[in-house]
């Protein structure tokens, strides 16, 4: 291979490698390491999206790697193991300190059955770890167990009877000195965490359950992990940012889904100013719903004072609150007809005020409260942050494109342009200024920041909601033909192969072999319909985490997994808690169903990873050219 730096003097980048491989030698290991890295098989990636704080699901899932483990160990035991000897088992590795807890209860947990459930995790976690480099395996190990269980993988009982008492000393010295279940537990962290390379969340952490906090501690505990924005999450941020609209729009989602714990448990933030004054002015209404009523008007007005200031947003068929007529309790639409409302009670409104969208001052206050607690939540502050440094609108990896809602489109299916801001955007340009305008949020929280952080939450052009929301209409309108919300083409034209073509190359991806991943809709299986799009180049993988879908769906969610032969999704059809799995040894209920199978094997030179790798490896060959052409010195030498 010739060097580009054979004449003149070797630039900083090869100074700078010099400085981290300073003889020949370790040039030499580094580069057999890394070119032998590139001929392995690729990691494992799964794919999940709309949680909806739906913590014990996602709890479970995440502990049996989407039913991965148990295809692992069905197949490292077969016939060896009954099926309950598997099932209890699978759930030591999925549940382990509580399962020792309750076969200690039971007094099971004896020292014969410790030494069995040590070999056995050894022997599973020895198959798993064959498609990964040594170095990268002893990564995943908790440090302080590292020597003793690297010992133990390296160990060959089969081999000879030194290596078979050798071995076999190891495991009795674990369990005479009390320490297996500690060993017992850090083995399930590493059989996990062979077993998912990579974790992709695909938007949607918040809302309808109750625990997106609990899901984003645990997430935040995995060390690799990618999340694209879902519409509720940029609510949640815009709101964590100080967007008073935003924070109205929060409070009144978790009032309707019943789930106002994760304000009040899981971020400290309050709701008694909010509850005092609700039933103050709404006596005869439940505690809730009258909540809820208050702060819907509070975010109708924030919304009309936003929409005014940001015409760029489209929205101005939201402007609603003047389209009152409070004497003969109707609206008028924007399908310009009289519509009756549900009440006529609107203590808050005052007709004759020279602007309907401007806030009581009991209602400022409130909003100033709110917000005050929201920006003032340290765990909610730790979430955000984590969501902006994990998370992006859209991810490019590993061919595949990965968003939550939709690239806005025309009606004839061709790239829709918005003008903002006096300049046009079509396609990526569209997502790429989306993500600036999400992120000046966070990094200086000005104000059109913040308000286009509400845009993403609801705007028909937004790429991560893609659909004009009807709220007024579901809060005060009981004809529910005005419910219906007009949403993006995309939604249409995602089954057409030429469409997925079109995005992917928009994004810079080889429609041949990249596939856009989506959540954001639900897919109705009871009703007949597919995740599975345009012959398999699009995916919708919200199949309905969050239990109030289970009845649209039909299902309990969707994993998709993509491996070194190509793509599988795994359809839930049941997911035991914590509890069942523990007294019954219960799983979760999955159909899998293939959606692509590869001739060949995807290596690692295939992928992203192998790209950079590729990188490193011509920069290692300069480095070795430079050294045998006298154009650095090798440490030996100096």
């Amino acid at each position: 291979m010739r060097s580009s730096y054979a004449k003149g003097q070797p630039n900083k980048v090869l100074r700078l490698l010099a400085e981290k491989y300073p003889t020949k030698e370790s040039v030499y290991e580094k580069l057999i390491y890394l070119q032998s890295r590139l001929s392995l098989p690729k990691g494992i990636e799964h794919f999940m999206s709309d949680l909806h704080g739906e913590y014990a699901s996602f709890f479970h899932i995440l502990n049996n790697c989407s039913g991965v483990i148990r295809e692992k160990v069905d197949y490292v035991f077969g016939e060896r193991l009954s099926e309950e000897e598997k099932a209890e088992f699978c759930t030591l590795i999925y549940y382990p300190k509580e399962k020792i807890e309750q076969l200690a209860r039971e007094h099971k947990n004896t020292p014969d059955w410790y030494r069995r459930n040590l070999s056995q995790l050894l022997e599973l976690s020895k198959l798993m770890s064959y498609k990964y480099p040594a170095s990268k395996v002893n990564g995943f190990i908790p440090q302080r167990y590292e020597s003793v269980i690297v010992e133990l993988m390296n160990t060959r009982p089969d081999a000879d009877n030194a290596q078979y008492v050798y071995h076999k000393r190891l495991l009795n010295t674990i369990v005479q000195i009390d320490s297996g279940a500690d060993f017992i537990e850090a083995f399930t962290v590493l059989i996990k965490r062979l077993a998912v390379d990579r974790l992709h969340i695909v938007g949607d952490f918040f809302d309808r359950g109750n625990r997106p906090d609990a899901i984003l501690n645990m997430l935040m505990e995995h060390p690799s992990v990618d999340i694209q924005w879902g519409n509720h999450d940029v609510l949640w941020m815009g709101a964590a940012l100080g967007s008073e609209t935003c924070i109205a729009a929060v409070v009144r989602n978790s009032l309707r889904y019943k789930n106002t714990d994760v304000l009040e448990r899981g971020y400290g933030i309050s709701l008694r100013p909010l509850s005092t004054f609700a039933a103050h002015i709404y006596p005869d209404e439940n505690p809730l719903k009258a909540a809820e009523r208050a702060i819907t008007m509070m975010m109708f007005k924030l919304e009309g004072q936003l929409i005014r200031r940001n015409p760029d947003f489209q929205m101005d068929s939201r402007l609603l609150l003047d389209k009152l007529d409070l004497r003969s309790s109707c609206a008028v639409l924007g399908d310009g007809r009289r519509h009756e409302l549900e009440s006529a009670y609107f203590p808050t409104i005052d007709e004759a005020a020279a602007d309907l969208y401007e806030l009581t001052a009991k209602e400022q206050e409130i909003i100033a409260d709110l917000k005050s607690y929201f920006i003032e939540s340290p765990v909610l502050q730790r979430h955000v942050d984590y969501l902006y440094q994990k998370g992006s609108i859209y991810t490019r990896y590993n061919g595949n494109l990965l968003f939550h809602g939709c690239v806005p489109l025309n009606a004839d299916g061709s790239l829709r342009t918005i003008s903002y801001g006096g300049r046009e955007y079509a396609g990526r340009k569209w997502f790429d200024f989306c993500e600036r305008m999400a992120r000046e949020a966070w990094l200086h929280g000005d104000l059109p920041a913040l308000d286009f952080m509400y845009f993403l939450w609801c705007g028909r052009i937004s790429p991560v909601s893609g659909r004009e929301f009807k709220t007024f209409e579901r809060a005060l309108v009981p004809d529910e033909s005005t419910w219906k919300e007009p949403s993006d083409p995309y939604f249409k034209y995602i089954d057409r192969e030429e469409t997925c073509a079109m995005v992917l190359r928009e994004f810079g991806l080889d429609p041949a072999r990249g596939h856009i991943i989506n959540g954001h809709v639900p897919v109705k299986v009871r009703k007949g319909e597919t995740p599975v799009k345009a012959g398999g180049k699009a995916i919708i993988i919200d199949g309905g985490f969050c239990k109030a879908y289970h009845k649209k769906t039909g299902i309990s969610g969707y994993t998709l997994i993509s491996n070194s032969r190509g793509l599988r999704l795994l359809q839930h059809q049941k997911i035991a808690d914590v509890r069942e799995a523990l007294k019954e040894n219960h799983d979760i209920e999955s159909v899998s169903e293939t959606v692509e199978l590869q001739a060949r094997r995807t290596t690692v030179g295939d992928t992203d990873e192998g790209k950079l790798i590729q990188d490193e490896i011509t920069d290692l060959y300069n480095l070795l050219l430079a050294y045998q052409n006298g154009l650095l010195k090798p440490q030996e030498d100096r």
